[in-house]
């Protein structure tokens, strides 16, 4: 049976991981410290992807951008794995992580899948199904070995997804409160480095995990002068 390594890659520090003010959810841009992290992201490989996806927002494509340099020509799609956005997008205009955190602390509290902040945030249900889509979409690759850069949340989704073994044809109204609770339970209890890489080996329905490795970007520092390591 065909076995594909994937590398789930969180993106480098953002302005909103900065507790910086943000516009808009897709449009956080990566801080110097983020730039440094993509760098040493693309070291680490050891050998060229078959295929590289990111995010459609914008720290994730950054974080791409040098292993895309690194090995191009190579093949780079953009696909739905852009972070688990709850809150409504009108809610980032002008606001930092700490301004937010009391309304994504009533969004959580409230445990209710189906429910979108201001009708336009993204539901939990919707959410987990378009994480075990990214699942069966690897499967259906074909690819011996995938990048795909992508966010803290949505990460944590699809580790989440494998230890529990979700049906491919999951459906949104087949996501249950328990459900969201014990995936809440697991991501708080979870920390994903930025620039830190989940990997994974797929064969068929079954997934070996690697485990999350962070070491490439540990304790870097930034020199805002000359924009590289002191």
């Amino acid at each position: 049976m065909f076995m594909s390594v994937v590398w789930f890659i969180r993106h480098g520090e953002s302005i909103s991981n900065a507790n910086l003010p943000t516009e808009h959810p897709a449009s956080s841009p990566l801080t110097s410290l983020g730039e440094l992290e993509a760098r040493c992201v693309a070291d680490v490989f050891t050998e060229k992807p078959s295929l590289i996806t990111h995010s459609s927002y914008v720290r994730a494509r950054q974080t791409a951008e040098p292993t895309i340099a690194r090995f191009m020509p190579v093949n780079v799609e953009v696909w739905p794995v852009h972070e688990f956005t709850y809150l409504a997008p009108k809610r980032y205009f002008g606001t930092t992580l700490s301004e937010r955190r009391p309304l994504a602390e009533a969004y959580w509290e409230r445990m209710d899948p189906h429910f979108r902040d201001e009708g336009e945030g993204e539901s939990f249900a919707a959410f987990l199904v378009r994480v075990q889509n990214t699942l069966t979409l690897l499967r259906q690759q074909n690819e011996p070995f995938v990048a795909v850069f992508s966010h803290g949340l949505f990460i944590g989704g699809i580790l989440w997804a494998l230890l529990h073994g979700l049906p491919d044809a999951l459906r949104e109204e087949d996501v249950t409160p328990r459900m969201m609770r014990r995936y809440s339970h697991f991501v708080r209890g979870m920390h994903i480095p930025n620039g830190s890489i989940l990997a994974v080996t797929l064969n068929g329905r079954f997934a070996h995990i690697s485990g999350i490795v962070s070491d490439h970007v540990a304790g870097l520092e930034v020199d805002e002068k000359n924009g590289h390591l002191p």
